[in-house]
């Protein structure tokens, strides 16, 4: 993968084989933790790529302010800015390519060869991009961020950030700009926005919820699987309505040799639940498949 500058960026980075959102895994994804081309702006006065002179090198996933980023700036600054190249996948017609930022502390910019993609605020919440209408036929696909964080603005959400220059009392050092994973992931036109389970040891049931993105109107079902190991535990499907889905899965009580007190969560018996979830048109087709997992 090029870093940016036409060198191979080959050097291992933490987690770098661990999927970025475990509980909502798709097949086709691509990391993008790495070196960087990076460059600092104090005043935050430059709002377009092509007024950025790049003189650094960065890794992600680390924020400049760590000595693992390689800047190790801990210093006042109101921007800072950062760029690479990616391959584009290969991809059905249909196909979307989404950019996701982790966390980017606070307010992030996206540029997508040369042409604004989407902008983000809020440095403690994911951001996700659709970068699709701006890829290229061919040839390396240029992404450049920026971000944007006043150091003494203390109206926004910043944690236990410090606004001093060094840390003091119970206050934290500064994180500014990306500080979680980047990554790239291909998802199908009609898709699961949202996944989230809950359960109720009381009732022994499991809740799933979802958003389903749907660009047109059509019937849609949501098949849901859950095993530990090769036990079945359920199988169930539910009708999309109005672009969610929200049901409870309730585990049937089998008498007296209750096999479901071995499914609970402890530190000493860590059992966890896998789940497949397809999303499937009229016609049974799965348009979209996921694995997660609960307990």
């Amino acid at each position: 993968m090029d870093g940016g500058n036409g060198q191979n960026t080959t050097e291992r980075i933490p987690n770098e084989n661990a999927y970025p959102r475990p509980q909502l895994q798709r097949e086709h994804w691509t990391c993008l933790n790495g070196r960087w081309d990076f460059a600092i702006d104090v005043e935050g006065q430059i709002t377009d790529p092509s007024g950025v002179q790049f003189n650094q090198r960065i890794l992600i996933p680390f924020a400049p302010e760590t000595p693992l980023s390689g800047i190790n700036n801990t210093g006042f600054y109101r921007a800072c800015w950062y760029r690479r190249t990616f391959d584009r996948p290969a991809m059905n017609k249909t196909d979307r390519l989404v950019l996701h930022i982790g966390a980017l502390d606070y307010c992030g910019t996206v540029w997508i060869n040369g042409k604004a993609a989407g902008r983000h605020e809020g440095g403690y919440t994911p951001m996700r991009v659709d970068v699709t209408e701006f890829l290229t036929e061919s040839g390396p696909q240029e992404v450049v961020v920026r971000a944007e964080d006043d150091p003494q603005d203390l109206t926004k959400p910043r944690g236990k950030q410090d606004w001093q220059l060094n840390p003091h009392s119970i206050w934290y050092p500064r994180t500014t700009g990306i500080w979680q994973t980047v990554w790239l992931e291909i998802v199908p036109e009609t898709r699961v926005r949202t996944l989230q389970w809950s359960s109720s040891l009381e009732c022994w049931e499991i809740a799933v919820a979802t958003m389903v993105h749907s660009p047109r109107q059509q019937r849609l079902t949501l098949h849901v699987q859950l095993k530990v190991g090769e036990q079945l535990l359920a199988s169930d499907s539910y009708e999309v309505i109005s672009g969610e889905v929200h049901r409870r899965i309730a585990l049937s009580d089998p008498g007296i040799d209750d096999y479901r007190n071995d499914l609970l969560w402890s530190p000493a018996t860590p059992t966890l639940i896998d789940a497949e979830v397809e999303l499937r048109d009229q016609q049974g087709r799965v348009l979209d498949s996921i694995r997660s997992y609960t307990a």
